[in-house]
C-alpha cells in the first residue's frame, strides 16, 4: 500500500521483472485502472519500435511507462538503460494530473531497476533524441 497517491497493482511488477530480468519486454505503459484506484498495466511489447511506444502515450491522459532503452556509444560498445517516463501532458484534466503526480512515487519505489527518469509533458520531451541524450548522460 502507498502513503499517498493510489496503490500499485502486483501485475505492474510481475510484468517489469519480464523487462528487467527476461528482457523479453521492451516496454510497459502504466495508467491507472477505471475507478482511479489503482495502478495497473495498459501496454507491454516485445516490439523495439520507439514510435509504436510513443504512440501509446495519449494526447490527453496522464501515463507511466518504462522503456528499455539500447544505444551504441561508439568505441565503448552497445550501452542499455530501463527508462521511466512520467507522461503528463498539459493538456490532460487537473484531477487526473494530481492523481498522477501524487503517484509517481509510489510506482517509482515498484520498478527498482531503472537508471534514467523523464518527466514529460509534451511529445517533444519523449522524442527519441531528447530521451537518448537523458539516458546517455546518467539520468535524472
Amino acid at each position: 500500500m502507498s502513503r499517498s497517491g493510489v496503490p500499485v497493482s502486483q501485475e505492474v511488477n510481475d510484468v517489469f521483472q519480464q523487462l528487467k530480468l527476461g528482457k523479453s519486454l521492451k516496454y510497459i505503459v502504466f495508467g491507472m485502472n477505471e475507478a482511479n484506484t489503482e495502478i495497473v498495466v495498459l501496454q507491454k511489447s516485445e516490439s523495439d519500435d520507439y514510435e509504436e511506444f510513443v504512440g501509446h502515450l495519449p494526447e490527453n491522459e496522464c501515463r507511466y511507462a518504462v522503456y528499455d532503452f539500447h544505444w551504441n556509444k561508439g568505441d565503448e560498445g552497445k550501452r542499455s538503460k530501463i527508462c521511466f517516463i512520467h507522461w503528463s501532458p498539459d493538456s490532460a484534466k487537473i484531477k487526473a494530473k494530481m492523481i498522477s503526480a501524487s503517484s509517481k512515487d509510489t510506482i517509482r519505489k515498484t520498478l527498482t531497476g531503472v537508471s534514467a527518469e523523464v518527466q514529460a509533458t509534451d511529445f517533444a520531451e519523449v522524442a527519441y533524441d531528447t530521451v537518448l541524450e537523458k539516458v546517455s548522460r546518467g539520468g535524472y
